[in-house]
């Protein structure tokens, strides 16, 4: 199992949601709009948790790590209504904003390239607009994911529907781990810390 690299800080975090973004179902499951769901899967396998429950209208796992009690959260909402399913899990845990993280993927971004953000804009994600909506603002962190700008005259909602090329495969492999590494490093050492060390 591979081990993230965080800073010697051992302070916790105060993120205590963790919500991946992408749509539900075997026909979404490779496509670029699902490695949101991907990093939060592979984020519970290595916490040794699993999305065996439904609740909020997702999937949920539930972990502890260093002692931090961490809700990991997949929509089945579908990606343009996520906000009422993130909105239903903040209010029922009693969750800040920015106690709550989203992972998405981000067309602006090239393949493989990770950013983390305190806040910000929707970007034109319909995902993260659903939430800011729901939620009455932007004042949430964003691990985004970079999936690449689709070819010209190519249409943005075939893109983001589509599975990687056969080239892409390995950075966007190497991409989650990464991201991974970096949501376990925002735990232990907290967003500034973090952010500093993967943008």
């Amino acid at each position: 199992m591979r081990a993230a690299v965080c800073g010697p800080s051992r302070k916790v975090g105060r993120v205590k949601i963790i919500v991946g973004l992408g749509n539900p179902g075997r026909r979404y499951r490779n496509t670029r709009h699902n490695v949101g769901f991907r990093v939060v899967e592979r984020l519970a396998a290595r916490l040794g948790a699993d999305f065996g429950r439904e609740k909020y209208g997702g999937l949920v796992a539930e972990a502890v790590h260093r002692g931090h009690r961490l809700l990991l959260l997949k929509p089945l909402t579908y990606m343009n209504e996520s906000g009422r399913c993130v909105a239903r899990a903040v209010r029922y845990r009693a969750v800040a904003p920015d106690e709550l993280l989203v992972v998405v993927d981000d067309v602006n971004l090239p393949v493989g390239k990770l950013r983390l953000r305190s806040q910000g804009s929707a970007g034109g994600h319909n995902g993260l607009k659903s939430i800011a909506q729901h939620l009455g603002g932007h004042g949430f962190s964003r691990l985004r994911l970079g999936v690449g700008r689709q070819r010209v005259g190519a249409g943005l909602t075939d893109h983001v529907l589509g599975s990687f090329a056969s080239e892409e495969r390995a950075p966007v492999e190497d991409m989650v781990e990464r991201a991974v590494d970096a949501l376990l490093c925002v735990l232990a050492d907290g967003l500034q810390q973090t952010m500093n060390d993967f943008n």
